[in-house]
């Protein structure tokens, strides 16, 4: 942070920077300013609460943009919604700040109201607090009642995709470290998704009756993939020559590290998810409005809790070694 520093206290801030943020809503009845607030949930439909922190020093560097911080902090929590085929309605802030540096509020409050706006989301409440810098969200979203996509549906001969490309912002991280060189004509893409991600929304709607579970990748496809394989008890064939890689990636790599980003990069917040033989037509009629790249990547299989990862038709040894908390 900057030393540019305010005596503010956190009602003048709420009151300054977020007391207006995202979309207003007709469902808002009460939001930013009171005890709680008060929405008007609607007949038929499912909420659906989801909730996601970034730490500085573990989900982003103390000298990262704090308007790419409040875009990322909406759209990973919008994301998690998408998966689901919910629409995004309202969030809710828990802000911890060392203390009050205004051009950093300023700016992150402009990337979460411009993202907030965006997902057509409103900011309904929270809390502000002083303590180590750490931004946590709450987001809501509606769905039609008992149209939700779990990660519990996949069944046996289910085919697996994945929305867009895999590795880009895991390409992007290392290129912030100073651990990968990446040429100058693909660094804007690369850094736009890692500091900028997308949720895939509309099509995560659009796959409410046609896939049969879905998730959205942000630990990376093999850790995420086996949230699937055990809460529907299957187990599931990769095949890691079909992984999406953008020509970023794969100039900037060679083919193991292309295929480690994909596999454990991770916050790609693409949309992973399976669907049934009989409905792959209505997949493909269903994609042509969005102009998202969508790749079969393996099957569904019957040995529940078993990974198996091939190149084409020959077993591929991996050593996986993605992110954990506490491990």
């Amino acid at each position: 942070m900057s030393r540019l520093l305010s005596s503010m206290d956190e009602f003048e801030l709420i009151s300054r920077y977020f007391a207006s943020c995202g979309a207003k809503r007709a469902d808002s009845a009460i939001g930013v300013g009171d005890d709680g607030a008060v929405l008007q949930v609607r007949d038929g439909y499912d909420l659906v609460v989801t909730t996601d922190t970034m730490v500085v020093g573990t989900h982003f560097f103390p000298d990262d943009d704090s308007r790419a911080l409040g875009h990322k902090l909406v759209t990973v929590n919008v994301s998690d919604l998408a998966a689901m085929g919910a629409e995004p309605a309202w969030l809710s802030l828990a802000l911890t700040l060392p203390a009050v540096d205004e051009p950093w509020v300023a700016a992150f409050a402009a990337g979460l109201h411009e993202t907030a706006e965006y997902y057509n989301c409103q900011l309904i409440g929270g809390d502000t607090t002083r303590g180590p810098l750490s931004l946590t969200m709450i987001a809501k979203g509606i769905v039609p009642r008992g149209k939700a996509l779990t990660r519990s549906g996949a069944k046996v001969g289910d085919y697996i995709y994945v929305t867009g490309t895999l590795g880009d912002a895991a390409l992007g991280l290392k290129l912030c470290q100073g651990l990968h060189e990446v040429s100058k004509k693909h660094q804007t893409h690369i850094l736009q998704r890692f500091h900028y991600p997308s949720a895939r929304v509309a099509l995560g709607q659009a796959l409410r009756n046609i896939a049969s579970s879905a998730m959205d990748l942000s630990d990376g496809l093999y850790s995420d993939i086996q949230h699937i394989m055990k809460r529907s008890a299957v187990g599931a064939s990769i095949d890691v020559a079909r992984l999406p890689l953008s020509q970023a990636v794969k100039d900037s790599c060679d083919s193991a590290m292309a295929i480690q980003l994909a596999l454990s990069g991770g916050e790609d917040y693409e949309l992973l998810f399976t669907v049934p033989e009989a409905r792959r037509g209505s997949l493909d009629v269903l994609l042509s409005p969005y102009g998202i790249g969508v790749s079969c990547i393996g099957r569904i299989t019957g040995a529940a809790g078993k990974l198996e990862l091939k190149q084409g038709e020959q077993p591929f040894t991996y050593q996986h070694n993605g992110f954990k908390h506490f491990a």
